[in-house]
């Protein structure tokens, strides 16, 4: 079996990816994967490290990766080829089809939102085999249109792994320097516009305000690190908010937090909320794109509106209620075993099976 990305960076849908990959069950499936870029190395160390082929086409010159990518392709010869990135899936599509020993096509959709290439994607969607959709918000969007036959599976994370981070809580807590005794909010998301820290920073003032012992913890990289840093500075808040930037295997950092908070105006299918599940840490975050999938509000994390500060900062403070926190820890733990990526892993498994029989039918 082929899995091709786009990239194999440490980013969401790579992150998925890698994980229902590392969970497979030994000797069923032979995966091979391909990427068009990676800037960085950790991910491809990981699946090389477990046994999994790993293509790597980021030193192909950028006009020719294409043509790279499809002599790959018909070298690896695999029965089931899945393509987790828009632009890979629109050039591969006519291929396949054209091929001598044809594979069956599967793509992975991952966001809802309405990318440059979605109108080429719409018109020759009709040739995949099956699409796969990560989210119910993703099976509802346009981001499926023209499919002719659409599953929906929510890929999940590491849920024993992330639970042996957290029992590890206090060590962590001391490898990222961070107060043992404080009460920690984790908020892993890259420095870009859309993750929209600048809303995180207003709460996160009148929250520390009102409780000094909170200590907000933010990893990520992008482009607005170094805005953020300025602000968190400008605010006052050296003392209480930590910019750890790229953090390896960020999962722990999460497993180490007593509250996960997000600020997005929009997201997709954030893993991050799902390690904090599997964790057993409650999430307080915005309520976009396919969060209120993983989160009921009042059980496993609270959601507020988009935008408002306040009410973001009310939601933290309401979490940081013991009685409170405990219940809804006690939601996040319940939680976990819809998140578990080892189902996932079978789950695709038999999927592929099926799709290599009807395709050679």
């Amino acid at each position: 079996m082929c899995e091709v990305t786009k990239t194999l960076d440490l980013g969401g849908v790579e992150v998925l990816l890698v994980e229902r990959l590392l969970k497979a069950r030994e000797g069923i499936v032979n995966y091979t994967v391909i990427c068009l870029r990676a800037s960085t190395d950790e991910l491809i160390r990981r699946l090389r490290s477990a046994g999994i082929t790993v293509i790597d086409l980021t030193a192909c010159p950028r006009p020719l990766v294409y043509a790279r990518l499809v002599t790959a392709i018909r070298r690896v010869a695999p029965h089931v080829l899945n393509v987790h990135s828009p632009a890979p899936i629109i050039v591969l599509r006519p291929f396949v089809r054209l091929a001598r020993r044809r594979p069956a096509l599967v793509s992975t959709v991952h966001n809802e939102r309405w990318p440059k290439t979605m109108h080429l994607d719409r018109l020759t969607r009709w040739l995949d085999d099956c699409t796969v959709a990560v989210s119910p918000l993703v099976a509802r969007s346009r981001a499926v249109i023209g499919a002719r036959r659409v599953l929906t599976r929510m890929h999940g994370v590491d849920v024993q792994g992330q639970r042996w981070w957290a029992a590890r809580a206090s060590l962590l807590r001391r490898e990222f320097n961070l107060p043992e005794d404080s009460f920690l909010f984790a908020c892993v998301a890259n420095f870009r516009p859309q993750k929209n820290h600048r809303l995180l920073l207003q709460a996160a003032a009148e929250v520390v305000r009102r409780r000094p012992d909170a200590v907000f913890a933010l990893a990520g990289d992008g482009p607005l690190r170094d805005e953020v840093v300025r602000d968190v500075e400008a605010r006052g808040l050296g003392d209480h908010v930590r910019v750890l930037g790229r953090l390896p295997r960020a999962a722990r950092l999460v497993a180490a937090a007593d509250l996960l908070v997000l600020s997005s105006d929009h997201e997709g299918l954030p893993v991050v909320v799902m390690e904090a599940l599997a964790a057993g840490v409650p999430v307080v975050s915005t309520r976009v794109g396919g969060v209120p999938d993983l989160i009921a509000s009042g059980r496993n994390g609270i959601l507020t509106e988009p935008g408002s500060a306040g009410a973001l900062a009310e939601a933290m403070l309401r979490a940081m209620e013991p009685q409170t926190h405990r219940e809804l820890r006690a939601g996040a733990l319940a939680s976990a075993e819809s998140v578990d990526m080892a189902d996932t892993a079978e789950w695709f498994e038999e999927l592929y099976a099926e799709l290599a029989r009807d395709v050679k039918a």
